[in-house]
């Protein structure tokens, strides 16, 4: 394959064009014409006032255009406009930058709107989640602005939602940068409620940024004390701790698997198992779901990546009703289970599942790592399904942010 900078930059702005943007919608976008976007294109014409109209319109840097960073992996134009207000939604809140019209929103709306946009992203709409988290963003902040000194607390507490949710969308669409500056905003807002929850909610959601940039170590340190430092009573605990506690212990066998680390994953994978078992039920809490199911499910992703095959397929066979789990929980098991498939040598069964799973959710799976990961696993075991599945991908030439995806890091 290409590498970015081997195409011309003419072949770059087609590229990024898509087929979402038409020559004549990138004119219209840059109050260009049709005919300087064409010889932009051809190579034949391109000035700095066009180059950098056009690399707004794409929402990219100019030097991506220039072929002297790639861009994102399978990033389309919406992706991009949507990272690009998120940016400075994130950025600008920080800093205390809020627009002049800028109404705070009673507490109560900005809990609802933290509710709709968690759905949203369970339901692997990345980008309507995105959209909806900066407006957000802004929303509490201008909140947080306007509370009398003492009262701040709950302010607090939804901003640190808000800056979460921003990291976790920036970390699924391989904006890194992005990714590390939310997710640390939202542990300043949350030490500054003094919520513990919360912290240590935002310490597993950092882990995974830990995580999905290689820094498995980290990870697995930071996982450990998020999850420790909300261990509950089981005697005495709520639905909604051990909902927490269940998806942080589960993270951390997750994390501890990608190390190869049988024993610390079966150790908290049992733990896993044990607070499901005390739920009884899937339960939704703190912008998560977790219950027996999701434990069960959970564990085959674990299993995959101990090497343990056998164990596994054994837990998919048990495995019969899975309507309970979000959507993305659903699309994120069934990659879980081809790559388990693809481990034991089931080729088409593998490309079967991953196919499905692909054209059910197409806009989910453009922002996953670990369908790659399989195609590649499977290589030319079977040719024809291996291609059609591989276009369902639709890899980008050329990527940025996050190290290439790999079985530990395909999270």
């Amino acid at each position: 394959m290409p590498q970015w900078s081997d195409y011309s930059t003419g072949e770059r702005i087609k590229i990024l064009r898509g087929r979402d943007i038409t020559q004549a919608d990138l004119a219209e976008l840059t109050g260009r014409s049709i005919v300087t976007i064409q010889k932009a294109e051809q190579d034949k014409a391109l000035s700095l006032p066009t180059l950098l109209a056009i690399a707004a319109a794409l929402g990219v840097d100019a030097s991506v255009i220039l072929g002297q960073q790639a861009p994102r992996k399978a990033l389309e134009h919406s992706d991009r406009m949507v990272i690009r207000d998120l940016s400075r939604a994130v950025h600008d809140t920080a800093a205390g930058i809020l627009p002049a019209d800028t109404e705070p929103m009673p507490l109560g709306e900005l809990q609802e709107t933290t509710d709709k946009c968690w759905n949203l992203y369970w339901q692997g709409r990345y980008i309507e989640a995105g959209a909806v988290v900066a407006p957000f963003l802004t929303a509490a902040a201008a909140r947080l602005h306007e509370q009398p000194a003492g009262e701040q607390a709950p302010a607090l507490g939804v901003l640190s939602d808000a800056y979460r949710l921003a990291g976790y969308v920036a970390n699924l669409m391989g904006a890194r940068d992005l990714a590390y500056a939310a997710i640390g905003h939202a542990q300043t807002a949350a030490e500054r409620a003094a919520d513990s929850m919360r912290v240590a909610l935002v310490g597993s959601g950092r882990a995974w940024v830990y995580l999905r940039d290689a820094r498995l170590p980290e990870a697995l340190t930071l996982a450990e004390k998020s999850a420790t430092d909300i261990e509950p009573r089981f005697s005495r605990a709520t639905p909604e701790e051990l909902t927490a506690y269940g998806s942080h212990v589960n993270f951390a066998a997750v994390v501890a698997s990608r190390m190869g680390d049988k024993d610390r994953a079966g150790d908290y994978l049992s733990q896993s198992h044990a607070t499901g078992a005390r739920l009884g039920r899937e339960v939704r809490a703190h912008g998560t779901l977790f219950g027996p199911v999701t434990a069960t499910t959970q564990a085959v992703g674990i299993k995959v990546a101990l090497g343990q095959t056998g164990q596994a397929l054994d837990l998919i066979h048990s495995l019969q009703d899975v309507s309970e789990l979000t959507e993305a929980a659903r699309n994120r098991y069934a990659m879980d289970k081809a790559m388990a498939h693809a481990d034991a040598r089931q080729w088409d069964l593998s490309l079967d599942t991953l196919e499905e799973a692909l054209r059910r959710s197409p806009d989910w799976a453009r922002h996953q790592t670990l369908p790659g990961v399989i195609v590649e696993k499977v290589g030319k075991a079977s040719t024809a399904r291996l291609r059609r599945v591989s276009k369902l991908i639709g890899v980008a030439p050329g990527t940025q942010g996050f190290l290439p995806a790999t079985a530990k890091t395909a999270l």
